[in-house]
């Protein structure tokens, strides 16, 4: 079942933020640290009830949470410049659980980023994924996900 995001939910987001910052320091080691979270408790129950930033978690029978979804509208306006006036969602994070994946919970919950999109009126759904997150692009890739824009690096240190 997928649901809004509760304050009783935050210990369970930190724990699967921890999983995501594993696959991530293990692909970009250079910048980021093993240990930490994107979000402190008190940022996450900022969010809770942002409507502009939903966030959505994936609950089994039991109750458990094995998967969020973190998601931003975003709105450019007709006075931003020469860019048209569009309404995007940006899927700034999604996780699904890592015992619980292969049971194409991830899929599902993109579906429902993409099912939400519509409902809000976006135009388009982006998100960000590294490079070197080789399992993350093919993920994506196969749900038929395309690139929008290459960002480049040149590292100096």
């Amino acid at each position: 079942m997928i649901c809004l995001e509760k304050v009783e939910d935050i210990p369970r987001l930190q724990e699967l933020f921890a999983q995501i910052l594993i696959v991530h320091h293990q692909a970009r080691s250079d910048v980021l640290k093993v240990k930490g979270s994107k979000f402190t408790d008190k940022e996450l129950e900022g969010v809770i009830g942002d409507a502009n930033k939903p966030v959505f978690v994936y609950e089994d029978e039991a109750g458990t949470i094995l998967c969020h979804l973190f998601l931003i509208i975003k709105e450019v306006s007709e006075n931003d410049g020469p860019q048209k006036p569009i309404k995007t969602l940006f899927i700034d994070d999604l996780c699904v659980e890592e015992k619980a994946r292969g049971q194409k919970l991830g899929e599902k919950l993109y579906q429902f980023a993409l099912d939400y999109a519509t409902e809000q009126e976006c135009y388009n759904a982006t998100l960000h994924v590294w490079n070197d997150n080789q399992g993350t692009l093919d993920f994506y890739e196969h749900l038929g996900v395309k690139p929008r824009y290459t960002e480049m690096k040149t590292v100096l240190k």
